[in-house]
Protein backbone atom coordinates (compact mmCIF):
# COMPACT_ATOMS: atom_id res chain seq x y z
CA UNK A 1 0.00 0.00 0.00
CA UNK A 2 1.23 3.40 -0.22
CA UNK A 3 0.18 6.80 -0.99
CA UNK A 4 -0.08 6.60 -5.19
CA UNK A 5 -2.14 3.55 -4.97
CA UNK A 6 -5.02 5.48 -2.76
CA UNK A 7 -5.00 8.39 -5.28
CA UNK A 8 -5.09 5.96 -8.22
CA UNK A 9 -9.10 4.29 -6.80
CA UNK A 10 -9.80 7.61 -5.17
CA UNK A 11 -9.16 9.18 -8.56
CA UNK A 12 -11.18 6.67 -10.96
CA UNK A 13 -14.16 6.52 -8.24
CA UNK A 14 -14.68 10.05 -8.44
CA UNK A 15 -14.26 10.42 -11.93
CA UNK A 16 -17.18 8.27 -12.71
CA UNK A 17 -19.13 10.45 -10.07
CA UNK A 18 -18.16 13.64 -11.71
CA UNK A 19 -18.67 12.92 -15.44
CA UNK A 20 -22.14 10.95 -14.40
CA UNK A 21 -23.05 14.79 -13.17
CA UNK A 22 -23.91 16.52 -16.12
CA UNK A 23 -24.44 13.38 -18.04
CA UNK A 24 -27.19 12.90 -15.53
CA UNK A 25 -28.46 16.01 -16.86
CA UNK A 26 -28.70 15.24 -19.96
CA UNK A 27 -29.84 11.88 -19.12
CA UNK A 28 -33.26 13.59 -17.48
CA UNK A 29 -33.81 16.00 -20.60
CA UNK A 30 -33.80 12.77 -22.95
CA UNK A 31 -36.37 11.07 -19.93
CA UNK A 32 -38.56 13.73 -19.76
CA UNK A 33 -38.81 14.50 -23.51
CA UNK A 34 -36.80 17.78 -23.06
CA UNK A 35 -35.35 19.50 -26.08
CA UNK A 36 -31.44 18.04 -26.33
CA UNK A 37 -28.72 19.71 -29.00
CA UNK A 38 -28.60 15.93 -31.00
CA UNK A 39 -32.82 16.60 -31.19
CA UNK A 40 -32.39 18.14 -35.09
CA UNK A 41 -30.13 14.66 -36.29
CA UNK A 42 -32.17 12.09 -34.04
CA UNK A 43 -36.09 13.37 -33.75
CA UNK A 44 -36.71 11.70 -37.08
CA UNK A 45 -35.24 8.78 -36.55
CA UNK A 46 -37.05 8.64 -33.48
CA UNK A 47 -40.31 9.75 -35.57
CA UNK A 48 -39.44 6.88 -37.88
CA UNK A 49 -39.39 4.09 -35.03
CA UNK A 50 -42.76 5.13 -33.50
CA UNK A 51 -44.38 4.97 -37.01
CA UNK A 52 -43.23 1.91 -38.09
CA UNK A 53 -44.20 0.53 -35.14
CA UNK A 54 -47.39 2.02 -34.55
CA UNK A 55 -46.28 3.51 -30.96
CA UNK A 56 -47.60 6.84 -29.60
CA UNK A 57 -45.13 8.45 -27.85
CA UNK A 58 -47.59 11.06 -25.66
CA UNK A 59 -49.55 7.85 -24.87
CA UNK A 60 -49.22 7.11 -20.77
CA UNK A 61 -49.28 3.45 -19.84
CA UNK A 62 -50.19 2.15 -16.46
CA UNK A 63 -47.92 0.54 -14.54
CA UNK A 64 -48.89 -2.98 -15.49
CA UNK A 65 -49.19 -2.18 -19.27
CA UNK A 66 -45.44 -0.59 -18.76
CA UNK A 67 -44.56 -3.72 -17.59
CA UNK A 68 -46.48 -6.04 -19.51
CA UNK A 69 -44.68 -3.92 -22.96
CA UNK A 70 -41.11 -4.76 -21.12
CA UNK A 71 -41.65 -8.44 -20.43
CA UNK A 72 -42.90 -8.98 -23.49
CA UNK A 73 -39.92 -6.93 -25.33
CA UNK A 74 -37.64 -9.05 -23.30
CA UNK A 75 -39.11 -12.25 -24.40
CA UNK A 76 -39.06 -11.50 -27.90
CA UNK A 77 -35.21 -10.84 -27.55
CA UNK A 78 -34.65 -14.14 -25.49
CA UNK A 79 -36.32 -16.36 -28.34
CA UNK A 80 -33.94 -14.18 -30.81
CA UNK A 81 -30.60 -14.63 -29.17
CA UNK A 82 -31.45 -17.61 -28.87
CA UNK A 83 -32.47 -18.80 -32.38
CA UNK A 84 -29.53 -17.17 -33.67
CA UNK A 85 -27.03 -18.81 -31.04
CA UNK A 86 -28.92 -22.35 -32.02
CA UNK A 87 -28.23 -21.82 -35.47
CA UNK A 88 -25.00 -19.84 -35.94
CA UNK A 89 -23.27 -23.07 -37.98
CA UNK A 90 -25.23 -21.94 -40.53
CA UNK A 91 -25.65 -18.47 -40.93
CA UNK A 92 -23.30 -15.44 -42.16
CA UNK A 93 -20.61 -13.85 -41.22
CA UNK A 94 -19.02 -16.90 -39.75
CA UNK A 95 -15.14 -16.99 -40.75
CA UNK A 96 -14.27 -18.82 -37.67
CA UNK A 97 -16.32 -21.67 -38.74
CA UNK A 98 -17.65 -22.35 -35.22
CA UNK A 99 -20.95 -24.79 -35.04
CA UNK A 100 -23.96 -23.40 -33.65
CA UNK A 101 -24.34 -23.75 -29.33
CA UNK A 102 -25.97 -26.80 -27.41
CA UNK A 103 -29.68 -25.94 -25.77
CA UNK A 104 -28.54 -25.46 -22.19
CA UNK A 105 -26.16 -23.08 -23.11
CA UNK A 106 -27.82 -21.03 -25.95
CA UNK A 107 -30.62 -20.58 -22.92
CA UNK A 108 -28.20 -19.66 -20.25
CA UNK A 109 -25.98 -17.01 -23.23
CA UNK A 110 -29.50 -15.35 -24.01
CA UNK A 111 -31.01 -15.27 -20.32
CA UNK A 112 -28.04 -13.60 -19.20
CA UNK A 113 -27.77 -10.77 -22.07
CA UNK A 114 -31.38 -10.04 -22.09
CA UNK A 115 -31.11 -9.64 -18.42
CA UNK A 116 -27.71 -7.62 -18.66
CA UNK A 117 -25.89 -10.03 -16.68
CA UNK A 118 -23.46 -11.57 -19.24
CA UNK A 119 -22.53 -14.38 -17.23
CA UNK A 120 -20.28 -16.27 -19.91
CA UNK A 121 -19.91 -19.89 -19.62
CA UNK A 122 -18.06 -20.02 -22.37
CA UNK A 123 -14.58 -18.38 -24.10
CA UNK A 124 -15.80 -16.26 -26.65
CA UNK A 125 -13.12 -15.97 -28.92
CA UNK A 126 -13.39 -20.09 -29.50
CA UNK A 127 -17.62 -20.32 -29.04
CA UNK A 128 -19.06 -16.68 -31.00
CA UNK A 129 -19.33 -15.93 -34.44
CA UNK A 130 -18.57 -12.34 -35.47
CA UNK A 131 -22.20 -12.55 -36.51
CA UNK A 132 -23.25 -13.75 -33.11
CA UNK A 133 -21.46 -11.09 -31.55
CA UNK A 134 -22.76 -8.28 -33.26
CA UNK A 135 -25.73 -8.79 -34.25
CA UNK A 136 -27.93 -10.30 -30.77
CA UNK A 137 -24.71 -9.70 -27.88
CA UNK A 138 -24.03 -6.43 -28.87
CA UNK A 139 -27.57 -5.51 -29.51
CA UNK A 140 -28.48 -6.53 -26.27
CA UNK A 141 -26.07 -4.78 -24.34
CA UNK A 142 -27.61 -1.27 -25.94
CA UNK A 143 -31.32 -2.95 -25.19
CA UNK A 144 -31.28 -4.51 -21.76
CA UNK A 145 -29.22 -1.01 -20.97
CA UNK A 146 -31.45 0.34 -22.07
CA UNK A 147 -34.52 -1.29 -20.37
CA UNK A 148 -32.74 -1.03 -16.84
CA UNK A 149 -32.96 2.89 -17.55
CA UNK A 150 -37.30 2.93 -18.27
CA UNK A 151 -37.34 1.78 -14.80
CA UNK A 152 -35.55 4.70 -13.14
CA UNK A 153 -37.61 6.60 -15.54
CA UNK A 154 -40.98 5.49 -15.10
CA UNK A 155 -40.41 5.50 -11.10
CA UNK A 156 -39.59 9.21 -11.38
CA UNK A 157 -42.94 10.39 -12.62
CA UNK A 158 -44.28 8.34 -9.98
CA UNK A 159 -42.56 10.54 -7.63
CA UNK A 160 -43.44 13.77 -9.71
CA UNK A 161 -47.21 12.55 -10.49
CA UNK A 162 -50.14 13.86 -8.31
CA UNK A 163 -53.27 11.17 -8.48
CA UNK A 164 -51.84 10.42 -11.94
CA UNK A 165 -52.31 6.81 -13.26
CA UNK A 166 -49.68 6.53 -16.05
CA UNK A 167 -45.54 6.10 -15.74
CA UNK A 168 -44.82 6.99 -18.81
CA UNK A 169 -44.43 5.01 -21.83
CA UNK A 170 -41.99 2.31 -22.31
CA UNK A 171 -41.63 2.51 -25.97
CA UNK A 172 -40.37 5.98 -25.90
CA UNK A 173 -38.48 5.55 -23.32
CA UNK A 174 -36.29 2.71 -24.39
CA UNK A 175 -36.19 4.13 -28.00
CA UNK A 176 -35.53 7.69 -26.26
CA UNK A 177 -32.57 6.26 -24.03
CA UNK A 178 -30.95 4.20 -26.71
CA UNK A 179 -30.77 6.94 -29.35
CA UNK A 180 -30.21 9.74 -27.46
CA UNK A 181 -27.67 8.65 -24.65
CA UNK A 182 -26.14 4.94 -25.10
CA UNK A 183 -25.66 4.94 -29.35
CA UNK A 184 -23.95 8.48 -29.32
CA UNK A 185 -21.60 8.05 -25.91
CA UNK A 186 -20.26 4.42 -27.60
CA UNK A 187 -19.59 5.75 -30.72
CA UNK A 188 -17.40 8.17 -28.76
CA UNK A 189 -15.69 5.80 -26.79
CA UNK A 190 -15.15 3.52 -30.03
CA UNK A 191 -13.52 5.89 -31.83
CA UNK A 192 -11.08 6.81 -28.55
CA UNK A 193 -10.54 2.95 -28.25
CA UNK A 194 -9.85 2.24 -31.40
CA UNK A 195 -7.26 5.49 -31.28
CA UNK A 196 -5.78 3.78 -28.31
CA UNK A 197 -4.99 0.15 -29.69
CA UNK A 198 -8.80 -1.68 -29.42
CA UNK A 199 -8.78 -3.70 -32.68
CA UNK A 200 -12.19 -3.24 -34.87
CA UNK A 201 -12.37 -5.35 -38.03
CA UNK A 202 -14.58 -8.22 -39.42
CA UNK A 203 -11.55 -10.53 -40.08
CA UNK A 204 -11.39 -13.87 -38.07
CA UNK A 205 -8.06 -14.01 -36.88
CA UNK A 206 -4.20 -12.88 -37.85
CA UNK A 207 -1.09 -14.55 -38.05
CA UNK A 208 1.80 -13.39 -36.03
CA UNK A 209 5.56 -15.09 -36.29
CA UNK A 210 6.56 -16.04 -32.61
CA UNK A 211 10.58 -15.25 -31.89
CA UNK A 212 10.64 -19.24 -31.81
CA UNK A 213 9.57 -18.95 -35.91
CA UNK A 214 6.41 -20.39 -35.44
CA UNK A 215 3.27 -18.96 -36.53
CA UNK A 216 0.57 -18.38 -33.78
CA UNK A 217 -2.96 -17.58 -35.03
CA UNK A 218 -4.45 -14.59 -33.37
CA UNK A 219 -8.35 -14.42 -32.83
CA UNK A 220 -9.79 -10.95 -34.03
CA UNK A 221 -13.29 -9.43 -33.81
CA UNK A 222 -14.91 -5.89 -34.13
CA UNK A 223 -13.47 -5.66 -30.33
CA UNK A 224 -13.50 -1.64 -29.57
CA UNK A 225 -17.71 -1.36 -30.35
CA UNK A 226 -18.22 -3.60 -27.98
CA UNK A 227 -15.88 -2.87 -25.44
CA UNK A 228 -17.72 0.51 -25.57
CA UNK A 229 -21.32 -0.68 -24.80
CA UNK A 230 -19.55 -3.28 -22.85
CA UNK A 231 -18.59 -0.44 -20.15
CA UNK A 232 -21.04 1.73 -20.62
CA UNK A 233 -24.25 -0.21 -20.65
CA UNK A 234 -22.62 -2.02 -17.71
CA UNK A 235 -22.72 -4.71 -19.23
CA UNK A 236 -19.32 -6.71 -18.25
CA UNK A 237 -19.70 -9.84 -21.43
CA UNK A 238 -16.18 -9.92 -22.89
CA UNK A 239 -15.54 -10.40 -26.49
CA UNK A 240 -12.36 -12.68 -25.37
CA UNK A 241 -12.26 -15.13 -22.52
CA UNK A 242 -9.68 -13.00 -20.22
CA UNK A 243 -12.11 -10.29 -20.58
CA UNK A 244 -9.99 -6.63 -19.51
CA UNK A 245 -7.45 -8.69 -19.11
CA UNK A 246 -7.23 -9.18 -22.30
CA UNK A 247 -4.65 -6.89 -24.69
CA UNK A 248 -7.00 -6.49 -27.13
CA UNK A 249 -9.67 -5.44 -24.73
CA UNK A 250 -7.33 -3.19 -22.68
CA UNK A 251 -3.90 -2.41 -23.92
CA UNK A 252 -2.64 0.28 -22.24
CA UNK A 253 -3.00 1.89 -18.54
CA UNK A 254 -5.11 4.75 -20.10
CA UNK A 255 -7.81 2.24 -21.36
CA UNK A 256 -7.53 0.94 -17.90
CA UNK A 257 -8.16 4.09 -16.30
CA UNK A 258 -11.07 5.28 -19.41
CA UNK A 259 -12.65 1.63 -19.37
CA UNK A 260 -12.48 1.68 -15.33
CA UNK A 261 -14.40 5.01 -15.02
CA UNK A 262 -16.80 3.99 -17.47
CA UNK A 263 -18.17 1.05 -15.47
CA UNK A 264 -20.07 3.61 -12.88
CA UNK A 265 -20.47 6.63 -15.01
CA UNK A 266 -23.64 5.92 -16.38
CA UNK A 267 -25.14 4.48 -13.84
CA UNK A 268 -24.05 7.89 -11.41
CA UNK A 269 -25.60 9.59 -14.07
CA UNK A 270 -29.10 7.54 -13.76
CA UNK A 271 -28.95 8.92 -9.68
CA UNK A 272 -28.40 13.01 -10.91
CA UNK A 273 -31.26 12.37 -13.75
CA UNK A 274 -33.48 10.82 -10.94
CA UNK A 275 -32.89 13.65 -8.91
CA UNK A 276 -33.32 16.45 -11.43
CA UNK A 277 -36.78 14.42 -12.86
CA UNK A 278 -38.19 14.38 -9.39
CA UNK A 279 -37.24 18.13 -8.28
CA UNK A 280 -35.48 16.80 -5.66
CA UNK A 281 -31.46 17.13 -6.63
CA UNK A 282 -30.42 17.68 -2.51
CA UNK A 283 -32.05 14.20 -1.56
CA UNK A 284 -30.77 12.14 -4.58
CA UNK A 285 -27.26 13.10 -3.81
CA UNK A 286 -27.58 12.18 0.20
CA UNK A 287 -28.23 8.61 -1.78
CA UNK A 288 -25.31 9.14 -4.06
CA UNK A 289 -22.65 9.85 -0.90
CA UNK A 290 -24.05 6.68 0.78
CA UNK A 291 -23.22 4.57 -2.09
CA UNK A 292 -19.86 6.54 -2.72
CA UNK A 293 -19.53 5.26 1.24
CA UNK A 294 -20.07 1.98 0.60
CA UNK A 295 -18.11 1.52 -2.44
CA UNK A 296 -14.83 3.31 -1.54
CA UNK A 297 -15.23 0.98 1.89
CA UNK A 298 -15.35 -2.02 -0.23
CA UNK A 299 -12.33 -0.42 -2.62
CA UNK A 300 -10.26 0.27 0.21
CA UNK A 301 -10.69 -3.12 2.13
CA UNK A 302 -9.55 -5.03 -1.09
CA UNK A 303 -7.24 -2.92 -1.66
CA UNK A 304 -5.83 -3.44 1.91
CA UNK A 305 -6.00 -7.37 1.79
CA UNK A 306 -4.50 -7.89 -2.00
CA UNK A 307 -1.74 -5.66 -1.26
CA UNK A 308 -0.28 -7.74 1.66
CA UNK A 309 2.37 -10.05 1.33
CA UNK A 310 1.33 -14.05 0.15
CA UNK A 311 1.27 -14.94 4.16
CA UNK A 312 2.05 -19.09 3.23
CA UNK A 313 4.95 -18.02 1.08
CA UNK A 314 6.25 -15.55 3.70
CA UNK A 315 5.97 -18.15 6.32
CA UNK A 316 8.03 -20.46 3.71
CA UNK A 317 10.81 -17.47 3.71
CA UNK A 318 10.09 -17.69 -0.41
CA UNK A 319 8.29 -14.63 -0.94
CA UNK A 320 7.44 -11.09 0.96
CA UNK A 321 6.48 -8.97 -2.25
CA UNK A 322 2.82 -7.80 -2.74
CA UNK A 323 0.56 -10.66 -3.73
CA UNK A 324 -0.09 -10.43 -7.81
CA UNK A 325 -1.54 -14.15 -8.29
CA UNK A 326 -4.15 -13.50 -10.71
CA UNK A 327 -4.16 -9.57 -10.96
CA UNK A 328 -3.27 -7.42 -13.59
CA UNK A 329 0.62 -7.14 -13.44
CA UNK A 330 0.78 -4.63 -16.46
CA UNK A 331 -1.36 -2.15 -14.12
CA UNK A 332 -0.43 -3.12 -10.78
CA UNK A 333 -3.09 -4.12 -7.33
CA UNK A 334 -4.25 -0.71 -7.02
CA UNK A 335 -5.98 -0.92 -10.13
CA UNK A 336 -7.59 -4.33 -9.75
CA UNK A 337 -8.61 -3.00 -6.30
CA UNK A 338 -10.62 -0.39 -8.24
CA UNK A 339 -11.92 -2.49 -11.02
CA UNK A 340 -13.45 -5.33 -8.24
CA UNK A 341 -15.26 -3.21 -6.30
CA UNK A 342 -16.44 -0.67 -9.00
CA UNK A 343 -17.34 -3.59 -11.59
CA UNK A 344 -19.17 -5.95 -8.14
CA UNK A 345 -20.35 -2.49 -6.87
CA UNK A 346 -22.06 -2.04 -10.52
CA UNK A 347 -24.17 -4.50 -12.07
CA UNK A 348 -21.15 -5.01 -15.01
CA UNK A 349 -18.97 -7.96 -14.09
CA UNK A 350 -16.16 -6.93 -16.28
CA UNK A 351 -12.53 -7.97 -15.11
CA UNK A 352 -8.94 -7.12 -15.39
CA UNK A 353 -8.09 -9.98 -12.72
CA UNK A 354 -9.54 -12.75 -11.41
CA UNK A 355 -11.51 -13.14 -8.95
CA UNK A 356 -10.68 -16.53 -7.38
CA UNK A 357 -7.03 -15.71 -6.88
CA UNK A 358 -8.07 -12.70 -4.33
CA UNK A 359 -7.09 -13.73 -1.03
CA UNK A 360 -10.22 -14.94 1.30
CA UNK A 361 -11.65 -11.73 2.26
CA UNK A 362 -11.17 -9.92 -0.94
CA UNK A 363 -13.54 -12.26 -3.03
CA UNK A 364 -15.70 -12.02 0.15
CA UNK A 365 -15.86 -8.56 -0.48
CA UNK A 366 -16.64 -8.56 -3.86
CA UNK A 367 -19.34 -11.13 -3.16
CA UNK A 368 -20.59 -9.05 -0.16
CA UNK A 369 -20.88 -5.63 -2.63
CA UNK A 370 -23.48 -7.70 -5.04
CA UNK A 371 -25.00 -8.61 -1.80
CA UNK A 372 -26.11 -5.27 -1.34
CA UNK A 373 -28.47 -4.96 -4.31
CA UNK A 374 -26.02 -3.61 -7.11
CA UNK A 375 -27.24 0.29 -6.17
CA UNK A 376 -23.63 1.12 -5.97
CA UNK A 377 -24.52 2.58 -8.55
CA UNK A 378 -26.06 -0.56 -9.94
CA UNK A 379 -26.98 -0.68 -13.80
CA UNK A 380 -28.28 2.19 -15.55
CA UNK A 381 -31.56 3.34 -14.19
CA UNK A 382 -31.74 -0.44 -12.18
CA UNK A 383 -29.33 0.63 -9.45
CA UNK A 384 -30.83 4.19 -8.49
CA UNK A 385 -34.44 2.63 -8.86
CA UNK A 386 -33.25 0.00 -5.86
CA UNK A 387 -31.65 2.86 -4.21
CA UNK A 388 -34.60 4.48 -3.49
CA UNK A 389 -36.65 1.23 -2.60
CA UNK A 390 -33.70 1.10 0.31
CA UNK A 391 -34.57 4.92 1.05
CA UNK A 392 -37.77 4.03 1.51
CA UNK A 393 -37.62 1.19 3.83
CA UNK A 394 -35.00 3.41 5.52
CA UNK A 395 -37.90 6.02 6.36
CA UNK A 396 -40.32 3.62 6.73
CA UNK A 397 -37.75 2.39 9.89
CA UNK A 398 -37.74 6.17 10.89
CA UNK A 399 -40.99 6.34 11.22
CA UNK A 400 -41.74 3.18 13.37
CA UNK A 401 -39.50 4.51 15.56
CA UNK A 402 -41.44 8.04 15.88
CA UNK A 403 -44.78 6.62 15.54
CA UNK A 404 -45.47 8.79 12.29
CA UNK A 405 -46.39 7.38 8.36
CA UNK A 406 -42.87 8.06 6.73
CA UNK A 407 -42.73 10.52 3.49
CA UNK A 408 -40.36 10.20 0.98
CA UNK A 409 -39.60 12.92 -1.79
CA UNK A 410 -43.65 14.30 -1.09
CA UNK A 411 -45.35 10.88 -1.27
CA UNK A 412 -46.61 8.82 1.58
CA UNK A 413 -44.79 5.23 2.14
CA UNK A 414 -48.18 2.96 3.30
CA UNK A 415 -48.50 -0.87 3.50
CA UNK A 416 -48.05 -1.52 -0.57
CA UNK A 417 -44.88 0.50 -1.15
CA UNK A 418 -43.60 -1.42 2.13
CA UNK A 419 -44.51 -4.61 0.74
CA UNK A 420 -43.51 -4.12 -2.94
CA UNK A 421 -39.94 -2.65 -1.63
CA UNK A 422 -39.17 -5.93 0.40
CA UNK A 423 -40.41 -8.06 -2.46
CA UNK A 424 -37.88 -5.95 -4.62
CA UNK A 425 -35.11 -6.83 -2.35
CA UNK A 426 -35.70 -10.57 -1.79
CA UNK A 427 -34.71 -11.84 -4.90
CA UNK A 428 -31.47 -12.01 -4.17
CA UNK A 429 -31.28 -13.56 -0.99
CA UNK A 430 -33.57 -15.97 -1.94
CA UNK A 431 -32.04 -17.12 -5.29
CA UNK A 432 -28.36 -16.98 -3.93
CA UNK A 433 -28.90 -18.65 -1.16
CA UNK A 434 -31.36 -21.44 -2.39
CA UNK A 435 -29.83 -22.20 -4.84
CA UNK A 436 -26.30 -22.25 -3.48
CA UNK A 437 -27.70 -24.49 -0.85
CA UNK A 438 -29.09 -27.21 -3.31
CA UNK A 439 -25.77 -26.97 -5.58
CA UNK A 440 -23.43 -27.72 -2.01
CA UNK A 441 -25.09 -31.13 -1.74
CA UNK A 442 -26.16 -32.15 -5.54
CA UNK A 443 -23.29 -34.47 -6.88
CA UNK A 444 -24.03 -33.31 -10.76
CA UNK A 445 -23.49 -29.67 -9.28
CA UNK A 446 -20.47 -30.13 -7.36
CA UNK A 447 -18.79 -31.87 -10.70
CA UNK A 448 -18.03 -28.09 -11.84
CA UNK A 449 -15.77 -27.04 -8.77
CA UNK A 450 -12.30 -26.98 -9.22
CA UNK A 451 -12.19 -26.71 -5.69
CA UNK A 452 -13.29 -28.40 -2.23
CA UNK A 453 -14.10 -26.85 0.99
CA UNK A 454 -14.51 -23.55 2.04
CA UNK A 455 -13.46 -22.48 -1.19
CA UNK A 456 -15.44 -24.45 -3.09
CA UNK A 457 -18.42 -23.53 -1.14
CA UNK A 458 -17.08 -20.02 -2.33
CA UNK A 459 -17.67 -20.91 -6.11
CA UNK A 460 -21.10 -21.82 -5.62
CA UNK A 461 -21.43 -18.91 -3.68
CA UNK A 462 -20.02 -16.49 -6.26
CA UNK A 463 -21.69 -17.96 -9.32
CA UNK A 464 -25.42 -17.87 -7.80
CA UNK A 465 -24.34 -14.09 -6.41
CA UNK A 466 -23.32 -12.80 -9.80
CA UNK A 467 -26.55 -14.64 -11.64
CA UNK A 468 -29.02 -12.89 -9.42
CA UNK A 469 -27.25 -9.85 -9.01
CA UNK A 470 -27.15 -9.47 -12.79
CA UNK A 471 -23.62 -8.68 -12.56
CA UNK A 472 -21.98 -11.76 -14.18
CA UNK A 473 -18.72 -12.16 -12.92
CA UNK A 474 -17.15 -15.32 -11.76
CA UNK A 475 -14.76 -16.71 -9.35
CA UNK A 476 -13.17 -18.84 -12.49
CA UNK A 477 -12.59 -21.84 -10.68
CA UNK A 478 -16.42 -22.81 -11.60
CA UNK A 479 -16.77 -25.29 -14.97
CA UNK A 480 -20.23 -23.93 -15.82
CA UNK A 481 -21.20 -25.15 -19.36
CA UNK A 482 -22.69 -27.96 -18.10
CA UNK A 483 -26.51 -28.57 -18.18
CA UNK A 484 -27.55 -28.17 -14.13
CA UNK A 485 -25.43 -24.71 -13.97
CA UNK A 486 -26.64 -23.05 -17.33
CA UNK A 487 -29.96 -23.94 -16.65
CA UNK A 488 -30.23 -22.74 -12.57
CA UNK A 489 -27.56 -20.19 -13.52
CA UNK A 490 -30.40 -19.07 -15.92
CA UNK A 491 -33.42 -19.12 -13.74
CA UNK A 492 -31.37 -17.24 -10.95
CA UNK A 493 -30.42 -14.50 -13.75
CA UNK A 494 -34.23 -13.99 -14.89
CA UNK A 495 -35.67 -13.87 -10.93
CA UNK A 496 -32.82 -11.14 -10.11
CA UNK A 497 -34.06 -9.23 -13.21
CA UNK A 498 -37.78 -9.15 -13.66
CA UNK A 499 -38.74 -10.15 -9.72
CA UNK A 500 -37.33 -6.33 -8.62
CA UNK A 501 -38.23 -4.65 -12.06
CA UNK A 502 -41.74 -5.89 -11.62
CA UNK A 503 -42.30 -4.73 -7.97
CA UNK A 504 -40.68 -1.61 -8.80
CA UNK A 505 -43.35 -0.76 -11.08
CA UNK A 506 -45.72 -2.18 -9.27
CA UNK A 507 -44.85 0.45 -6.63
CA UNK A 508 -44.99 3.60 -9.49
CA UNK A 509 -48.31 2.60 -9.83
CA UNK A 510 -49.35 2.68 -6.36
CA UNK A 511 -47.05 6.47 -5.69
CA UNK A 512 -48.13 7.76 -8.94
CA UNK A 513 -51.99 7.51 -7.55
CA UNK A 514 -50.67 9.61 -4.71
CA UNK A 515 -51.70 12.70 -3.72
CA UNK A 516 -48.02 14.85 -3.86
CA UNK A 517 -47.33 15.90 -0.47
CA UNK A 518 -45.67 19.38 0.57
CA UNK A 519 -42.56 18.60 3.34
CA UNK A 520 -44.57 19.31 7.22
CA UNK A 521 -43.02 19.89 10.43
CA UNK A 522 -43.05 15.74 11.03
CA UNK A 523 -41.31 15.36 8.06
CA UNK A 524 -38.09 13.28 8.44
CA UNK A 525 -35.32 15.23 6.35
CA UNK A 526 -33.69 12.43 3.37
CA UNK A 527 -31.25 14.80 2.42
CA UNK A 528 -28.60 15.49 5.48
CA UNK A 529 -25.70 13.02 7.97
CA UNK A 530 -28.40 11.30 9.73
CA UNK A 531 -30.69 10.01 6.75
CA UNK A 532 -27.39 8.90 4.77
CA UNK A 533 -26.48 7.03 8.44
CA UNK A 534 -29.93 5.34 8.49
CA UNK A 535 -29.72 4.37 5.17
CA UNK A 536 -25.96 3.19 4.81
CA UNK A 537 -27.30 1.24 8.06
CA UNK A 538 -30.38 -0.43 6.38
CA UNK A 539 -28.30 -1.29 3.47
CA UNK A 540 -25.28 -3.30 5.72
CA UNK A 541 -28.00 -5.20 7.87
CA UNK A 542 -29.98 -6.16 4.52
CA UNK A 543 -27.44 -7.53 2.81
CA UNK A 544 -24.85 -8.30 5.86
CA UNK A 545 -27.51 -10.29 8.06
CA UNK A 546 -29.13 -12.67 5.70
CA UNK A 547 -25.18 -13.60 3.83
CA UNK A 548 -23.18 -13.55 6.58
CA UNK A 549 -23.73 -17.31 7.51
CA UNK A 550 -23.10 -18.18 4.22
CA UNK A 551 -19.69 -15.98 4.03
CA UNK A 552 -18.72 -16.92 7.23
CA UNK A 553 -18.54 -20.29 6.06
CA UNK A 554 -16.98 -19.77 2.73
CA UNK A 555 -14.30 -16.81 2.38
CA UNK A 556 -14.10 -16.21 6.45
CA UNK A 557 -13.57 -19.54 7.27
CA UNK A 558 -10.96 -19.87 4.18
CA UNK A 559 -9.47 -16.31 5.63
CA UNK A 560 -8.85 -18.54 9.10
CA UNK A 561 -7.45 -21.60 7.09
CA UNK A 562 -4.63 -19.23 5.81
CA UNK A 563 -3.61 -17.88 9.10
CA UNK A 564 -3.61 -21.26 10.61
CA UNK A 565 -1.39 -22.48 7.66
CA UNK A 566 0.82 -20.17 8.19
CA UNK A 567 0.63 -20.34 12.42
CA UNK A 568 2.19 -24.24 11.69
CA UNK A 569 4.60 -23.23 8.70
CA UNK A 570 6.17 -20.64 11.21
Amino acid sequence: MNWQGWAEIALTLGLAVAIGWPLGVYMSRVWNGERTWLDPVLRPVEAVFYKACGVDPAKSQSWYGYAGALLAFNLVGFLLVYAVLRLQGVLPLNPQGFPGLSGHLSFNTAISFVTNTNWQSYAGESTMSTLSQMLVLTTQNFVSAATGATIAAALARAFVANRGEGVGNFWADLVRTTLYVLLPLSFLLAVVLVALGLPQTLAASVTAHTLEGADQKISLYAVASQEAIKMLGINGGGIFNANSAHPFENPTPLTNLITAVSINTLGWAAFFAFGRSVLAKKDIRALVVAGMVLLSAGAATIYVTETQSPPALVAAHVDASVNMEGKETRFGAPATAAWVAMTTGASNGSVNGMHSSLMPLGGGMAMFLMHLGEILPGGIGSGIAIMVVMAVLSVFVAGLMVGRTPEYLGKKIEAREVQLSILAVVAIPVSTLGFSAIAAILPEALKGLMHSGPHGLSEILYAYTSATANNGSAFAGLTANAPWWDATLGVAMAMGRFMPIIAVLAMAGSLAAKPKLAPSAGTLPTDGGLFIGLLVGVILILGGLQFFPALALGPIVEHFQVLAAVARAS
